[in-house]
């Protein structure tokens, strides 16, 4: 008997302090509306933090821009130094990165794509032209045009003096890369389409991120006052840049596919 008198007691009182409560809620209704307008400007007042593709290409930034470290050609006596061609593991196990994984960050960090050339030349404020450099040849293209956002334009030149860089430290010859596809507009992805019916529409090399590079064609240096020079089997360069890949994606600079049948390194910059 008394335990049901507590429980009456206790569902009076309870009933009593929610009537209280409504009363003043329906007397002064300005109160919830504060406590709502204080809990929003809380919110608003919190930071917004960047997300992992912003944070990245912030950090790739300072990477890019870093001064680069003198070439060593001698070791301490004088000696020419001749590194090791090592290569990867496995060009397709170091280079997995597909077409999704690099469009989101393409799409972020690239132009809106262009419906066809005339349309691209209004975006040349946001673009970078490129062409044969003592680093690398640009290829005649076909289905696509020679300009790239600032950070691929940057990381191609990076890429391509790392690979100097490192021929030279293996005492093979001077060769310079070939790049052979960078902006694509529309129009070039549906021409494209039509001979290749493995090319995604979704193409990231529509936001000027994205470039390819040969690793069965290379351009030869040749000094013509210097001595004939050996002829130098592609395999070897071909896995140098392998290796020089693999440093930038793992310094997080880049996405990498192989492509094994266009024949070239698929790169999209960070």
């Amino acid at each position: 008997m008394k335990l049901k008198i507590e429980r009456t007691h206790f569902l009076l009182t309870f009933a009593a302090t929610v009537l209280v409560l409504f009363i003043i809620r329906c007397i002064h209704p300005e109160i919830a509306f504060d406590r709502l307008a204080t809990a929003a400007d809380t919110t608003a007042a919190r930071p917004i933090r960047p997300d992992s593709i912003a944070m990245q290409s912030k950090r790739v930034d300072s990477l890019l821009l870093r001064p680069r470290s003198p070439i060593v050609l001698t070791d301490a006596k004088g000696r020419p130094v001749k590194n090791r061609v090592t290569s990867v593991r496995s060009f397709e196990e170091s280079f997995p990165d597909l077409n999704d994984v690099q469009l989101a960050t393409a799409q972020r960090l690239g132009v809106p794509p262009v419906a066809d050339r005339n349309e691209a030349a209004r975006h040349k404020d946001k673009l970078v032209y490129i062409d044969d450099t003592p680093y690398y040849r640009v290829e005649r293209l076909t289905h696509s045009i020679p300009y790239l956002v600032p950070r691929a334009a940057t990381l191609l030149n990076t890429i391509a003096r790392a690979f100097i860089d490192s021929v030279q430290t293996k005492g093979i010859p001077f060769h310079k890369l070939v790049v052979t596809s960078v902006l694509r507009t529309r129009h070039d992805v549906s021409r494209l389409r039509r001979v290749n019916v493995n090319a995604s529409e979704q193409s990231c090399h529509q936001y000027g991120t994205t470039f390819d590079i040969s690793y069965n064609k290379f351009d030869r240096v040749y000094d013509p006052d210097g001595p004939r020079l050996p002829i130098v089997n592609a395999v070897a360069l071909k896995s140098i840049l392998a290796e020089v890949l693999e440093d930038q994606r793992q310094l997080g600079t880049c996405y990498v596919k192989y492509e094994r049948k266009q024949a070239c390194f698929h790169i999209t910059a960070r």
